[in-house]
């Protein structure tokens, strides 16, 4: 095959939310297959998966190009009361050239979610003007303003709309989108497009609106859609595409299409080569955490954690007297002035203030933490300043599991709160740093192997008692995949003969693990040095909150720290044991203070199987 002479500038992805069919890892390799240099991710109204595609394409030796399909409201103001028109919007392609038009996009989709959401996320003219620097705009699809008025026969509205994007983003910043994907309309508008780019000196390029990786994966975009919908495929009159020529094309099935309009494929490959953007690591995650006037935060936090030590060691002593310690009291001296010297030359006494803060707010007030667990247990600096409540030493735990100076990465402490009370530290949190600087993190919500068959089944009319018969055949193991499934189960491999279950099985295939929908994770809280407009998109969910449109994953990919808050019912049932306990039998209990080596509770507890409710042992 020659080297590709186009690149897809408009790409809708599985985070297009039941709408593209594309899985980014699939879109990538598709790219390589056709000796594409880039391909760009613009899915609608956000930029959700703009993290995970950018290192996918680089690992794939292909150029990112991160950009967004928007949806511009025909109002002036897109925070003013909605009129009740549900389409009150038109699409608008734009496409991040520097890192600079980069910020802009994510500022421009964090404003449509968090105030101009009606239906869609949507954004004004006004607000695009504000931010339109360093970005690359083209005319859209049929529902861009431009070929609206073109399809009703408007072409001076349709002028003077091109005219105002051009004014927008600046000569040469602005394009005219010509589509031909079979639609009648698509060809009825093109004379009307080619006289624009005479009349503008606007230059025309070719796209193809694709929603899913290849021409057969056609049925399977349609029957994502009637899972968005709730609809049936049979329904008459539903949201459909009309043709199947929404996917991912190769440079010669373009080049059929505008066979004679060449210059609107190459010119694809121009506006690929100015976009640069490069999605760099935060250089100092950490929010200021203020220290008193004579303190450094280097020389705070060596202050507070030997200051904690004191304050164990006359336990230790007790301990040792007894005949309970392993170790010397000195080694805990020397392991503390270790572990001090290599979170400082590593940078991380801010992220150790941080965490041992919000720990003190919620001992002081008596919400329920949890001692601690993970990697961050093998370290004597988190057990003197009460961000853990294990020995290091006494248990043998290594500190170089949690930090290692050879293997820079940010430190990870898992802290748990008693369910109740954990928005309460969250709102500490919130307060101490500004509201526009924490926010909890999304989620992705992925059709797995069971749920796809039924989704399908579902809009396939098949009878519901039938789809769960043949979902049960799936192994209900974590990550089980559908093809993985057809070998291991004889069930479901026998039924798979029948032309009918094949159909819905086949389908489910191409749709499972991709995204279905959002949702706020269990524990996540992003806490940012700067407004996080300025570094991560934002995203009003169905309740109301607040959280970052990039998951845990493109967080920790982008260097930005990241805390686990995690609500616990264990610790609400042992808080709740305790104050029982003395209110009942007048006994207060420390739990800290409890040996972990009885016999009887081994015996009682352990030995008989009675392990439910236990966390993590």
């Amino acid at each position: 095959m020659a080297d590709a002479q186009f690149v897809h500038l408009h790409l809708h992805t599985d985070y297009s939310m039941l709408d593209g069919a594309c899985d980014v890892p699939v879109l990538v390799k598709r790219a390589q297959e056709l000796k594409m240099p880039a391909v760009a991710m613009t899915d609608h109204g956000n930029i959700f998966g703009a993290v995970s595609f950018y290192h996918a394409a680089l690992d794939a030796g292909i150029k990112p190009i991160l950009g967004c399909e928007l949806y511009i409201c025909k109002r002036e103001d897109h925070r003013s009361e909605p009129d009740g028109n549900a389409y009150d919007y038109n699409h608008l392609l734009v496409l991040a050239e520097t890192d600079e038009g980069y910020r802009n996009l994510v500022k421009i989709c964090s404003e449509a979610s968090l105030h101009g959401f009606y239906y869609k996320p949507r954004v004004s003219k006004r607000f695009l003007s504000e931010h339109s620097k360093g970005l690359i705009c083209l005319s859209a699809c049929l529902k861009g303003e431009v070929a609206e008025h073109l399809s009703q026969e408007h072409y001076e509205e349709a002028r003077r709309a091109a005219s105002e994007f051009q004014d927008i983003f600046g000569r040469g910043n602005f394009f005219l989108e010509i589509q031909d994907q079979g639609l009648e309309m698509e060809k009825r508008i093109q004379k009307d497009l080619l006289r624009l780019e005479q009349d503008l000196q606007i230059p025309l390029v070719a796209t193809n609106d694709s929603h899913y990786i290849c021409e057969d994966d056609a049925e399977a975009q349609d029957a994502m859609l009637c899972i968005q919908t709730g609809k049936t495929l049979s329904d008459t009159g539903r949201m459909k595409f009309e043709t199947n020529q929404f996917f991912v094309k190769s440079y010669e099935e373009m080049a059929r299409v505008f066979q004679g309009y060449e210059p609107v494929l190459a010119r694809t490959l121009a506006i690929a080569e100015r976009c640069n953007v490069k999605l760099e690591k935060i250089k100092d995650p950490f929010p200021k955490f203020d220290v008193p006037a004579d303190q450094t935060t280097n020389t705070y936090f060596e202050f507070i954690a030997r200051e904690g030590m004191k304050r164990l060691l006359p336990v230790l002593a007790e301990r040792k007297q007894r005949g309970r310690l392993k170790h010397d009291l000195s080694e805990y001296e020397d392991r503390l002035t270790s572990e001090i010297k290599i979170i400082q030359r590593m940078n991380f006494s801010g992220y150790f203030l941080i965490v041992w803060d919000f720990i003190r707010y919620a001992k002081e007030r008596g919400i329920p933490v949890g001692p601690g667990r993970g990697s961050a247990a093998g370290s004597l600096v988190s057990y003197a300043m009460g961000i853990t409540a294990v020995d290091p030493l006494q248990n043998d735990l290594l500190f170089e599991r949690f930090l290692n100076p050879e293997r820079v990465s940010l430190p990870d402490v898992d802290v748990d709160f008693c369910m109740n009370r954990r928005g309460e530290v969250i709102d500490y949190v919130t307060q101490k740093y500004g509201r526009e600087r924490v926010a909890q993190i999304i989620t992705f919500g992925s059709m797995a192997a069971r749920a796809a068959i039924k989704d399908v089944g579902r809009v396939m009319e098949m009878p519901y008692a039938e789809v769960d018969r043949i979902a049960k055949m799936v192994p209900a193991r974590p990550e089980m995949k559908l093809e993985t499934a057809l070998n291991e189960s004889p069930q479901l491999a026998e039924a798979y003969k029948q032309p009918e279950i094949k159909r819905v099985i086949d389908v489910a295939r191409k749709l499972e693990g991709m995204c279905r929908n959002t949702g706020v994770h269990a524990a996540g809280v992003l806490i940012s040095p700067v407004p996080l407009e300025e570094v991560v998109p934002l995203y009003k969910t169905k309740n109301g909150e607040v959280v970052t449109a990039y998951d845990m994953d493109a967080i920790e990919k982008m260097g930005l720290l990241k805390m686990d808050f995690l609500g616990l019912t264990t610790l609400t049932i042992l808080d709740d044991c305790l104050k029982l306990i003395e209110q009942y039998k007048g006994v207060k209990i420390d739990l800290q203070s409890l040996e972990t080596d009885d016999e009887e509770t081994y015996r009682q507890v352990f030995h008989t199987g009675h392990t439910s409710g236990v966390f993590q042992f």
